[in-house]
């Protein structure tokens, strides 16, 4: 099994930017177009990209940090892993990095001539944490450019149609050699003619001004997988924004935000929450009402509970996200006091302190106490 952190030569621990520029500096060095074709640069330009699609993902890497590669393959939104293929991987240096002109600072969007693709829309999803419990489909209503029905897309007045650019003989950039004393460099840059398109649109189309692109809603119906976090992301692939002039559409990243749950503190998977009880289910034991996620729960309070004592019920937390088992709901006992007795009440609670003494007998000392004051500590 590949370590990604090592295919790309980063730490564990390495943040966002380091990861994108140790990928950049590697996908530089062995993009198949820089090295003839070569198959042996192929299949590591295949993997290093591999990599780091896996750790640019916020919910992937914690899923491979935790579980390594058979984390990926679990089920969820993310519909498992597969390695990628060269396509797929050229698809993903171009969408993040826009190809060789980008990395130089020159610009451009695509291989070539042809239109930019769509860009990508951030999309916001709150959740309950009942829904985090179960999963959920959603259905969202969000502003998106969709294709211009007038021109369908070209971006040129019916009757018309875009034509090569001359500048570039369609190829959409145009290159430049300069001699200096340490040789001859050639630079690549977008036409200045045709935007890098390739095309030229003589007669815009009034409707969408040239840009073959209008205004539009998009209904998304989202799977979200269950237990996810705040943070965690999915990617919608071709849902984003049309290009313009019948340009590829962007993504849509879907960033969840998961409502406060008063009842619960969240770790991971595990669910903390804390109950009242009174005295006598604290010394006759009780079978006493807990919350959870998707419904309440009973324990059983044994007798002799001392208050404080935390219950660990198995499998009643969150489902782990993108693998298998459930995270434990862990519940802490807590002495009720009542501020205003009433008079009956009060009388028998002085009693039961007359009979108890003034002062509680002092507990045992725990088995940690005892190895502390064995070694010295």
């Amino acid at each position: 099994m590949a370590d990604f952190y090592a295919t790309l030569g980063v730490a564990r621990d390495a943040s966002d930017d380091d990861i994108k520029k140790a990928y950049r500096k590697l996908a530089m060095q062995w993009h198949p177009d820089r090295n003839g074709g070569s198959k042996e640069a192929e299949e590591k330009f295949k993997t290093i990209t591999e990599a780091y699609d896996v750790l640019r993902d916020p919910q992937k890497r914690a899923a491979y940090d935790r579980y390594g590669e058979a984390g990926l393959r679990g089920g969820g939104g993310g519909g498992g892993f597969e390695h990628v293929d060269l396509s797929e991987a050229l698809n993903i240096f171009m969408r993040d990095f826009g190809g060789f002109g980008d990395l130089f600072g020159g610009g451009g969007g695509r291989r070539g001539g042809g239109p930019r693709a769509g860009s990508d829309l951030k999309l916001p999803l709150p959740l309950t944490l009942q829904e985090v419990a179960t999963g959920v489909e959603k259905t969202v209503v969000m502003k998106v450019l969709d294709p211009c029905e007038k021109c369908t897309g070209t971006g040129a007045e019916p009757g018309s149609k875009p034509t090569t650019c001359n500048t570039c003989a369609g190829a959409g950039e145009v290159r430049r050699a300069q001699r200096s004393f340490f040789g001859q460099f050639v630079s690549v840059a977008p036409c200045p003619t045709c935007a890098g398109e390739g095309v030229v649109v003589a007669s815009p189309c009034k409707a969408c001004r040239g840009e073959g692109r209008v205004r539009g809603e998009k209904t998304l119906k989202i799977q979200v997988p269950a237990g996810v976090a705040t943070g965690q992301y999915m990617t919608l692939r071709g849902a984003g924004n049309v290009g313009a002039r019948s340009g590829p559409r962007g993504d849509v990243l879907v960033v969840f935000d998961v409502q406060e749950d008063e009842r619960f503190e969240r770790d991971g998977e595990d669910l903390f929450c804390e109950v009242l009880v009174t005295y006598p289910q604290l010394v006759f034991g009780a079978d006493v009402t807990v919350p959870g996620v998707v419904g309440d729960l009973s324990l059983r309070v044994p007798e002799g509970t001392q208050s404080g004592t935390v219950f660990h019920l198995r499998g009643r937390g969150l489902p782990r996200v993108n693998a298998s088992g459930v995270g434990d709901l862990h519940v802490r006992v807590q002495l009720w006091t009542p501020q205003s007795p009433s008079g009956e009440e009060a009388a028998l609670i002085k009693q039961l302190g007359s009979l108890q003494g003034a002062r509680p007998e002092p507990r045992e000392k725990s088995l940690w106490s005892k190895m502390k004051e064995a070694l010295g500590a």
